[in-house]
């Protein structure tokens, strides 16, 4: 295993357990005013976790993978 992928690995972990928020289910707290605790907490989670994905996949998605699925390039 590649040492970048244990991280990925890690880091995908923390993140699940991050997504179970029980702490804001009886929150009424709001922020900026209109938006409530939960709803707030889940819109920055999904940035948090597309910046991931999106850097897993710059990292270690397979070099040529598009040639090789097209028939272009036999490995």
């Amino acid at each position: 295993m590649k040492k970048h992928s244990l991280v990925f690995l890690v880091v995908f972990v923390i993140l699940a357990v991050l997504h179970q928020d029980a702490w804001n289910w009886d929150s009424s707290q709001l922020v900026f005013g209109f938006m409530p605790v939960g709803l707030a907490y889940h819109a920055a989670y999904s940035v948090m976790a597309a910046i991931f994905w999106g850097i897993v996949i710059k990292v270690a998605w397979p070099d040529g993978l598009e040639e090789w699925a097209e028939g272009g390039e036999e490995n």
